[in-house]
């Protein structure tokens, strides 16, 4: 556990890659394989939901530390992370207290100890985790915090965990890559054999399993440029860039398995693809994206439709008929126990054409190019995407083979995405609240409105319908943070109610209509573009405003 702290504590306070990386290789080269495999779990983003109620953490500190509940609420506020406050206000070690547990591996602080703490009584948590703060440094509370909060995040990627472990063991970083799909699984902790299986030599049988896994999904850039810096549009493929979720459909090892690229297992979610993997070849992997398409319209339905079908485990008649599932194919992996992903794109997306029309089955749809004499034309076509539900255009290599993770190459990747500029409208700021972690000083996170009528109406008012908390610097966050303070009208607990002072333009993937909302309208991502300081709020958008941006039919 001492080890795993001083890692973590280590691994926060750099932004240099090359310093994580080396961390990483120092510590696995040590670690016996069962800690190693759960610091590779969590580092590649593995969190076991919540071990402790946050109700019983807060009284747990507040017995620990003798505090009064005030003081505990307004120490919350003011850093803006439960695990770090807590960590902060507990009474240090006692002098002469034997570590104890500080000296446990991971791997038996985890098994031993946290999982099973979940099933007891909360009184129970409360004596155990304050007998364990009392035996741990400051580094072992904040992490011990940070695991029975199911809070623990760090900054790094499953690619640079990746190449820590090739470097410390000689294996591919690529193979490494692949040993890794499916190794964060929430139904079963991680096992020593399978940091054994990630670290082993090639030509070991360790790579002989890949079973019913997907491989590693090659991730596209933003195009960053003007594409007709990519050179001759010929060597290049359009698509419209979907809005629906990445997936790969494998018939492999005896069995049909759908995968989401964030590994969720969605098999049972969505019977249809289940049926259609039936017919593949056995060996065939294939890689597309998740859409709900209604047979006989034009384009899918919206992404809400693709959300309420992964939410369904075992979908009903009605939910399979209101909301049918299809796979846009993008890519052919393997067929008939072949690798294909060191093929030229040209070549792959031929034998998926002959596949898909082999077949002729209406649940799987292939990807069909965007013609353009040249790039102009393309953007022309790229303006047109959002009436056919698309978030803009990809644009593939033909000659390139299918690589794992985001590939950099000199004009950015073999798969860029050009997507749409965003939707915008002007909002006014009216409720913050503090941010977290380095912003927890500040008000940070906005709620914005519109106006419910136009200017003609001198009754009118404005309605709430949409938070935001990215997209200014720290600079402008700052100048945001002291006028609130200086226009706050009500307080709630944590939130400001504040006077109507502050114009921003807000930018968005799309909207729809929801009943839960109280303008009635729900957004996509919403992000602060910039703050209007050349406008009154009297000038701001209206619902009318908002409600024009709706999709056709909406």
């Amino acid at each position: 556990m001492r080890a795993f702290a001083q890692l973590y504590r280590a691994l926060d306070g750099t932004t240099s890659t090359r310093r994580k990386v080396a961390q990483m290789v120092a510590y696995l080269r040590g670690a016996p394989p069962a800690d190693a495999a759960w610091v590779v779990y969590f580092l590649a983003g593995g969190r076991p939901r919540r071990i402790v109620a946050t109700r019983e953490l807060r009284a747990a500190t507040l017995t620990a530390s003798g505090l009064p509940e005030w003081l505990f609420e307004a120490s919350y506020q003011a850093v803006g992370d439960l695990a770090e406050t807590m960590a902060l206000l507990l009474p240090r070690r006692p002098a002469g207290n034997p570590p104890g547990t500080d000296d446990l591996g991971l791997a038996d602080w985890m098994t031993q100890r946290l999982l099973p703490l979940r099933d007891q009584p909360g009184g129970q948590q409360q004596r155990a985790v304050i007998a364990w703060w009392l035996e741990l440094d400051p580094d072992g509370r904040l992490l011990l915090n940070k695991l029975l909060t199911g809070g623990f995040r760090v900054g790094v990627s499953r690619q640079l965990v990746s190449r820590a472990i090739a470097q410390a063991f000689g294996v591919p970083a690529t193979t490494v890559l692949q040993r890794m799909v499916g190794y964060v699984d929430k139904r079963r902790p991680p096992e020593p054999a399978d940091f054994v299986r990630l670290t082993a030599p090639i030509g070991t049988g360790a790579d002989d399993h890949v079973g019913h896994k997907p491989y590693p999904f090659l991730l596209a850039h933003p195009l960053g440029s003007d594409p007709a810096l990519l050179g001759d549009i010929r060597h290049w493929q359009a698509e419209w860039k979907w809005d629906g979720i990445r997936i790969q459909l494998v018939h492999r090892a005896g069995q049909v398995s759908i995968w989401s690229r964030g590994e969720d297992l969605l098999t049972e979610a969505l019977p249809e693809l289940d049926e259609l993997g039936r017919r593949l070849p056995a060996g065939t992997v294939l890689d597309g994206e998740l859409l709900c398409w209604q047979q006989g319209q034009p384009w899918p339905m919206p992404f809400t439709a693709v959300q309420a079908r992964i939410g369904s485990r075992r979908p009903g008649p009605k939910r399979l008929r209101e909301s049918p599932a299809v796979m846009m194919a993008y890519d052919l992996l393997q067929l008939e126990n072949i690798d294909f992903r060191a093929q030229p794109l040209a070549e792959r997306l031929a034998t998926l054409a002959a596949l898909v029309a082999r077949l002729g089955d209406p649940r799987l749809r292939m990807s069909a190019p965007v013609a353009a004499r040249d790039w102009s034309q393309l953007a022309c076509h790229r303006d047109l995407a959002r009436e056919r539900g698309a978030e803009g255009l990809m644009i593939k290599r033909l000659d390139a083979g299918y690589g794992a993770g985001r590939v950099r190459e000199a004009a950015g990747g073999p798969w860029l995405k050009w997507k749409l500029d965003p939707l915008s409208i002007d909002a006014v700021l009216v409720y913050a609240q503090r941010g977290h972690g380095r912003r927890a000083g500040l008000y940070s996170d906005y709620t914005f409105a519109v106006w419910r009528t136009g200017l003609d109406d001198p009754a009118r008012e404005l309605v709430t319908f949409a938070k935001a908390y990215s997209g200014l610097t720290d600079g402008e966050m700052r100048a945001v943070d002291q006028i609130i303070r200086q226009t706050t009208v009500e307080s709630f607990g944590p939130v400001r109610s504040v006077r109507p002072t502050m114009v921003f333009e807000l930018g968005f993937e799309g909207l729809q209509r929801s009943p839960r909302h109280k303008s009635g309208i729900a957004v996509r991502f919403p992000r602060m573009l910039r703050r209007r300081e050349d406008k009154t709020i009297e000038q701001a958008d209206t619902l009318a405003n908002l409600l024009a941006l709706l999709p056709p039919g909406a």
